[in-house]
C-alpha cells in the first residue's frame, strides 16, 4: 500500500457530533405573480444568488412529481418560489438564463432535469459545487459534509422528505428549504475569498492505495 496524497473528506460519526446548523436570514414566501416579479427583481440586484429545489416525495412505485418549490437565495433572504402552484414562468426563466448572473448550487444537473418536466430550460451562470469544492481538497459531494467540514456545524435533513405540495409549508420545512440555498452562497464565499486551508483542516485524510499487483 501507498500513499500518494491527502484528501479533506468528513465521516458519518463525525458528522452527526456536530451542533445543528440554523438559518438566521428572512424567508418569503413567493406564491403570486405580483410576489414573484417583486422576487426576481430583488434577486437581480444580487451579486450571487444560491439555488436549489425540493420535489415532494414518492412512496408509490411510478408515481413521480413535478418540482414544488424553487429557493433562491440572497445574502439575506430567501425566496421561495412554490412552483406547484405558479409553474415555471419566464421572469424566472429569464433569471435562471442568465449568463450575468452568478448562481450557485450543488448537483444542479438532477435540479436542471426536473425543471425541465415543467419547461425546456436553458440554465447559465451556474457554479456546481460538487465540482468547485475539489480544487480546494475536499472528496465529499453532500452539502451536508461540505457545510460540515467548513463550518462546523450540521445541517439536517430532518424535512426533505415532507410534502412540499402541502396547502401551507410549516416553519421547519422553511427554514430548512432556506438554509439549504443559503449554504450554497456561504460555501462558495469561503472558498472564494481564499479562508480555506485543506492542510490545516482537521478532516485532513491520507489518500492510501493498493500498490501495483498487491492483492486487495
Amino acid at each position: 500500500m501507498s500513499l500518494v496524497g491527502y484528501n479533506v473528506t468528513i465521516n458519518k460519526e463525525e458528522l452527526a457530533e456536530l451542533p445543528q446548523a440554523l438559518y438566521t436570514g428572512d424567508i418569503k414566501i413567493v406564491a403570486t405573480a405580483r410576489s414573484m416579479k417583486a422576487a426576481v427583481a430583488k434577486l437581480r440586484k444580487s451579486p450571487i444568488i444560491g439555488f436549489d429545489t425540493e420535489t415532494r416525495p414518492s412512496f408509490r412505485k411510478g408515481k413521480v412529481y413535478n418540482v414544488a418549490l424553487l429557493q433562491l437565495s440572497t445574502r439575506e433572504c430567501c425566496y421561495l418560489f412554490r412552483l406547484n402552484r405558479l409553474g415555471l414562468r419566464k421572469e424566472v426563466m429569464d433569471l435562471l438564463e442568465d449568463e450575468h448572473l452568478l448562481k450557485v448550487g450543488l448537483s444542479i444537473k438532477d435540479d436542471f432535469m426536473n425543471l425541465n418536466k415543467l419547461k425546456e430550460l436553458h440554465p447559465e451562470g451556474f457554479v456546481d459545487l460538487q465540482s468547485y469544492v475539489k480544487q480546494f481538497g475536499i472528496a465529499d459531494n453532500s452539502l451536508q459534509r461540505i457545510y460540515g467540514i467548513l463550518f462546523g456545524e450540521r445541517i439536517s435533513k430532518g424535512q426533505r422528505l415532507t410534502n412540499w405540495e402541502a396547502e401551507q409549508l410549516s416553519e421547519a420545512q422553511m427554514q430548512y428549504a432556506a438554509l439549504d440555498a443559503l449554504a450554497c452562497i456561504k460555501i462558495y464565499d469561503y472558498l472564494s475569498a481564499g479562508n480555506f486551508n485543506p492542510n490545516k483542516s482537521e478532516y485532513l485524510r491520507p489518500i492510501i492505495v493498493e500498490d501495483e499487483g498487491e492483492m486487495i
